[in-house]
């Protein structure tokens, strides 16, 4: 056996090993039982870029982490001792992460001798060029260790010692008489976390982030008492309901950070003006969702496709697909060369001369055979405005898309995306649809909190990535087939999934941009509208489809496959036989790329 399979053969003993661990640490069966495929599990750490001694150390302690997090840490709990001021917050997550760790160390001889390796490899790991004063050293790296020498028996070295100095009096000063009480009650983290949280907002090297916090959030509330003059005391009161929710929704993100969804959040514009456009745009689209309550975010999914089935299912499901699209792929690939000549056409049209560099113009040849000093001469094709666009195909993924509707959908996905992809045009494909029927772990979360009246959307999102952007169609293509997935379909809450892929393509580069849904009518969640008005998800749709529509670039439009789309979209199509999708989807866009970009 070669180096390199003993290795991969290593490699993935320790991932089941690891995986395996996890598991019963966390007590968290359902998870890995559901999912076959347990590299997916595995979301701290790149397990085939395991390779010294340092990275299988990291691996196992980060492992036991995530497990002792899902077992000792209560979301509930952490929002509610959580402290507003931000550097507070910062150092109040690691305050918990230390202290589910020492639980778990403690019951565990292993998994303390996993985090007491880990910490000293970082604490041994640390390099400071510049180590004059207490400016050189950031409050958030001295806290760790401060925590590491009191909760675990790790000892520091000259350097993190040195680290620790300039700070530890500040700490010892409000934290020291603290430590007792707080060792004794790691069992218990609402005692923990509530004391730990009077302490770092007591600290006066917070004083005055707090009092900016202050100030800004008086300023906010001034500007919104001004923008709701007019708005009856109802309104007032769902509002700052909403308020509450979105803090809570904000917390939940620092505590528990998808690195999907930040490395999304981290794509931004490349100038000041696109990027101040970019602010004011979210603002505005925040301020349209304050009449729109949502319960509980903490359950909801944005995942790529390949991360539902493993890679056999989706090659075989693939497969299906391929054999779905055999009845449909003359006239749907038809329509599509119409669309590519078009736009090709369009590109063949225009060329520049007489240029320094470029293809050898061959027209001018002749001169230089009458006169040798002549140089020579080259063109160059124009660059056109519709190569510089990106498409966004949203499919609602909902339970009465089932069968052919959800087939034909995918099929002109597949195709469209070939299409544009040789005509220089970008494609996103996405889907939407719920984890769960009759509202899922939300609703459960409702009942045990005692069922508050009108609590906003009640069910577990699910945001499906089949093909990003700049994703290759060849990389993507057995993705699509996951349409065809069992139980995968389930209800469609459209209104925050147009408010997902706008909040996805507005960050593109591309000077133009459209957004096209595919849905079979209006939005709907039992589990919601049981205990909501009738029309709680269909107002808020309408509105994120008006602002997009009327304040933001991004051009919408919709296709209603049997139901009429257009009392929510100006640009909508109703098709009352699926195998109109493809040949709708086409000339639309064909018409689109014919029509000047819309100006605001």
């Amino acid at each position: 056996m070669s180096n390199s399979n003993k290795s991969a053969n290593l490699k993935e003993k320790l991932k089941q090993a690891l995986t395996s661990t996890e598991k019963v640490i966390s007590e968290d069966f359902e998870k890995y039982y559901k999912n076959n495929d347990s590299k997916k599990n595995l979301n701290f750490f790149e397990i085939d870029k395991l390779d010294t001694k340092s990275d299988f150390i990291k691996a196992r302690a980060e492992s036991d982490s995530a497990a002792l997090k899902k077992k000792f840490s209560n979301s509930d709990i952490f929002k509610k001792n959580t402290p507003r001021n931000s550097s507070c917050k910062t150092l109040y997550i690691i305050a918990e992460k230390i202290r589910y760790e020492s639980l778990g160390g403690n019951m565990l001889k292993g998994i303390k001798k996993n985090f007491e390796n880990n910490y000293a490899e970082i604490i041994n790991s640390k390099k400071k060029d510049k180590l004059i004063n207490k400016e050189d050293v950031s409050v958030n790296e001295a806290f760790e260790l401060y925590m590491i020498k009191n909760f675990h028996d790790v000892k520091l070295n000259p350097l993190t010692s040195k680290m620790l100095n300039f700070w530890e009096n500040d700490f010892e000063k409000y934290i020291g008489e603290h430590i007792d009480f707080l060792k004794k009650n790691i069992e218990n983290q609402d005692n923990y976390s509530s004391r730990f949280s009077r302490i770092l907002q007591e600290m006066d090297i917070f004083q005055s982030e707090d009092q900016e916090d202050i100030n800004e959030e008086n300023q906010d509330n001034n500007n919104d008492n001004q923008t709701n003059e007019n708005e009856n005391s109802e309104n007032n009161e769902n509002k700052d309901k909403n308020k509450d929710q979105e803090t809570d929704a904000n917390l939940e993100s620092d505590y528990e950070i998808d690195e999907y969804k930040l490395s999304e959040e981290l794509i931004e514009s490349d100038t000041d003006e696109n990027l101040s456009e970019n602010i004011i745009q979210q603002k505005n689209i925040n301020n349209l969702n304050l009449e729109y309550k949502i319960f509980t975010n903490q359950y909801d999914e944005i995942t790529k496709a390949e991360n539902l089935e493993n890679s056999d299912e989706a090659s075989k499901l693939r497969k299906t697909l391929d054999q779905q699209l055999i009845g449909f792929q003359d006239v749907i690939t038809k329509l599509a060369n119409k669309l590519q000549r078009q736009l090709l056409a369009k590109q063949n049209r225009a060329w520049e001369f007489d240029l320094e560099e470029g293809l050898l113009d061959s027209s001018k040849l002749p001169r230089i055979i009458m006169d040798p000093y002549n140089s020579l001469s080259f063109k160059k094709e124009k660059e056109l405005d519709f190569k510089d666009t990106v498409v966004t195909l949203l499919i609602d993924n909902s339970g009465s898309m089932r069968g052919r509707p959800i087939t034909i959908a995918a099929i002109c996905a597949d195709i469209l995306s070939r299409t544009l992809e040789r005509c220089s045009v970008k494609v996103e494909i996405l889907g939407f649809t719920t984890k769960n029927w009759k509202g899922g772990q939300s609703r459960e979360l409702w009942n045990q909190s005692g069922k508050s009246k009108t609590p906003g959307r009640l069910n577990d999102l699910r945001h499906i990535i089949y093909k990003s952007a700049d994703a290759h169609w060849r990389q993507s293509k057995n993705n699509l087939g996951l349409m065809l997935k069992e139980g995968l379909l389930k209800e469609n809450i459209d209104g925050e999934a147009i408010h997902w892929a706008y909040s996805r393509i507005k960050k593109r580069r591309e000077e133009r941009k459209i957004l096209m849904v595919i849905s079979d009518g209006a939005p709907v969640d039992d589990s919601t509208l049981s205990v909501n008005s009738g029309d709680f998800l269909e107002k808020h749709l309408k509105k994120i489809v008006k602002f997009i529509e009327d304040k933001t670039d991004v051009e919408i439009l919709a296709i209603g496959i049997g139901h009429d789309v257009s009392r929510y979209y100006n640009r909508a199509i109703k098709i009352t036989d699926v195998n109109e999708l493809g040949d709708v989807m086409i000339s639309q866009l064909s018409s689109l790329f014919d029509s000047k970009k819309k100006l605001h």
